[in-house]
């Protein structure tokens, strides 16, 4: 067989297998495979792609796609919505095909999403030196393009003789599979070793399991959890998504009804409670609510259950002012388990451990008065949520109302997708989910243009669970003008595929999201307007809104468009609107609706602070103002020691 022959039957022999509550659950690694060909993988996987889709189509899949990054990001949102079971494989070719794929592996590794990336790579005998695309360096002549994948993948190896094959496979499955570890694993493939012929071990092609390691906690660290939980008067749980990937949010619920004990949640994090479960806050930190961020304030004790604390969370570390604050992690990847200098770590399984402690806790019950402070914060959010969905503006609508009618229009076990922007932040404070699958916002590097082939990807993963008698979800994507632009094109994919991915265009002519954030830093939404160039001034503040048509230019994609015109009637016409796209057929294609809205009418205040420092010195006012209001918040910001 070729390499690249080997590689594509290997993968198509791989399964994972989860336990969960004894009952095994056993799935196919990689159900198939992305790619664009180019002189570096035509000849080489494109081949094999071909010769197996040939002898038996079921063997790999192949999909097409429009862009390598929006393929990386398929397979993300794939991951996710299958809790990070099954994941694809991308073929790309060498040079830009290549380097294409780097910020889709910067994002699967942040967020902790397991994807297999092959890149091809220059010739390993240089018979063709330099081949096309070829980088060049006279300080290391064996450098390629490939390299760079080095600090952005969880594991990286380079195949430079056909028998490195099965090391770096096996070492690379380990880690795509190892929930503590897992990301972006990279195998470069050089074109001239995925033609060459070699043989190969029955053994290596014959069907494997990779079990999910699902570590039990310590019995001794459990206990001095509980010693912990017992003592405190005001502790709060920040449930991240570790929790979902564990499939822990029955414990999790059972562990707040048990103790009383409030749970606030991540971006990662929404769905592990109900919005309107009698102990969820909701959303915590920098784009939380403020019933999550009044708890904080005064919790003396953190239990952060699959959490990776990231600024957002911690409202860059000013969420919780106690001076005598306490954690206890519990995370299955240890680097989590520890941070903030916490002295009760837990590397552990999200639901094992909660097993545990739901054992150990019993007769434990905060007291009265945090249950009915918990419920007036509650009470006081979801009034102020309730108000700013109603915001009834003409001719232009709030984001807020846009949100809220969404929300209304689809059903529980719809999924929302979303991930740059001022969405993600509006979303995480006022979205009510009502499943755990309910919600997906990349935010971890909140990557602008990750929605539409984000989503896509968890409607392939949504449209095999209903194939396999689970839920039928619609999914439906959220997404600005601004991230669109960045990355509209695997719209082509779906229609090709007539896959429904129902899109919520959102037009509001600009980065509303920065343009926020540069007025509260003093710098006037400089630079964050789609306006014509003033000439004189040299700016794009005050000029002419661009006429740019973005529902045409869905439309010439072949995606069947709603447009929604400004006027009183908007959320009424955009209920109906997704109402009518839930309503189309299942193989349809793609649905697009446009709607335009106010940059200017913000998303009611998570009463916290987000760290993005301020020019010290300025000649603006503005900047003058603002940069002492920073000094104020970067006061009561402190290092954790728990």
């Amino acid at each position: 067989m070729t390499v690249a022959q080997a590689v594509v039957e290997y993968l198509s022999k791989q399964y994972t297998v989860d336990s969960i509550n004894g009952v095994d659950y056993r799935e196919r690694l990689i159900p198939g495979t992305f790619g664009i060909f180019g002189h570096g993988n035509v000849a080489g996987v494109g081949q094999a792609l071909k010769q197996y889709q040939h002898l038996d189509p079921a063997i790999m899949p192949y999909y097409q796609g429009r862009n390598e990054q929006a393929q990386v990001h398929q397979a993300v949102g794939y991951a996710r919505h299958t809790r990070r079971r099954q994941t694809f494989a991308i073929s790309t070719s060498i040079g830009p095909g290549s380097s294409n794929l780097l910020t889709g592996a910067a994002l699967a590794t942040t967020n902790r999403l397991p994807v297999l990336l092959l890149p091809s790579d220059t010739f390993a005998t240089r018979a063709a030196d330099p081949v096309l695309q070829q980088l060049e360096q006279p300080y290391a002549y064996d450098l390629t393009v490939n390299d760079a994948f080095r600090p952005l993948s969880k594991f990286f190896d380079r195949v430079t003789r056909p028998e490195q094959l099965f090391s770096a496979f096996h070492h690379g499955l380990r880690v795509l599979t190892d929930p503590a570890e897992t990301g972006a694993v990279t195998i470069s493939l050089p074109q001239d070793v995925q033609a060459e012929a070699f043989d190969v071990p029955e053994e290596f092609l014959a069907e494997r399991e990779w079990r999910i390691r699902r570590p039990e906690a310590d019995d001794d660290d459990i206990r001095r959890a509980v010693a912990a939980i017992r003592a405190a008067k005001r502790p709060l749980i920040i449930a991240g998504g570790g929790v979902l990937y564990a499939y822990a949010n029955e414990e999790l619920a059972k562990f707040a009804e048990l103790t009383g004990i409030p749970v606030g949640n991540t971006q990662a994090g929404v769905g592990v409670l109900p919005w309107d479960h009698k102990f969820s806050l909701g959303a915590i930190g920098s784009t939380g609510t403020t019933a999550a961020n009044a708890i904080a304030a005064e919790a003396d004790l953190i239990i952060g259950i699959g959490t990776r604390y990231e600024d957002f969370t911690t409202a860059s570390r000013t969420a919780f002012a106690n001076p005598d604050v306490r954690f206890i992690n519990i995370n299955v990847a240890a680097i989590d388990a520890y941070k903030h200098g916490t002295s009760l770590p837990i590397v552990a399984d999200a639901r094992k451990a909660l097993v545990k402690l739901n054992a150990a806790l019993g007769g434990y019950r905060v007291g009265a008065d945090l249950e009915a402070q918990v419920a007036a914060e509650k009470k006081r959010w979801d009034a102020t949520v309730d108000e700013a969905f109603a915001q009834d503006y003409a001719p232009l609508v709030s984001q807020n109302a846009i949100i809220g009618a969404t929300n209304k229009a689809m059903d529980p076990q719809d999924v929302v997708i979303c991930a740059a922007g001022s969405l993600p932040g509006d979303l995480h404070k006022m979205w009510r989910v009502r499943d755990p699958f309910g919600y997906h916002v990349e935010y971890a590097y909140s990557c602008m243009g990750y929605e539409i082939p984000g989503g896509l990807g968890v409607k392939r993963a949504a449209l095999a669970e209903a194939a396999a008698g689970g839920a039928d979800r619609d999914v439906v994507v959220m997404v600005g003008d601004g991230s669109y632009l960045m990355m509209h094109t695997e719209l082509v994919t779906a229609v090709a595929e007539r896959i429904k991915l129902i899109v919520v265009l959102i037009q509001n002519h600009g980065y509303a999201s920065i343009g926020s954030l540069s007025e509260s830093l003093g710098s006037q939404r400089f630079g964050t307007q789609y306006r014509v160039l003033d000439n004189e001034q040299h700016s794009f503040d005050d000029g002419e809104i661009l006429p740019v048509d973005l529902a045409l230019n869905a439309e010439s994609l072949g995606v069947k468009v709603i447009r929604i015109e400004p006027g009183e009637k908007v959320i009424a016409q955009l209920e109906q609107a997704i109402g009518d796209a839930k309503a189309a057929p299942e193989r349809g294609g793609p649905i697009l609706i446009h709607v335009e809205s106010d940059p200017l009418l913000d998303a009611p205040s998570s009463e916290s602070w987000w760290d993005v420092p301020v020019s010290q010195v300025s000649e603006l006012d503005s900047t003058k103002a603002a940069f002492q209001t920073y000094v104020e918040h970067k006061s009561r910001q402190r290092t954790f020691l728990g």
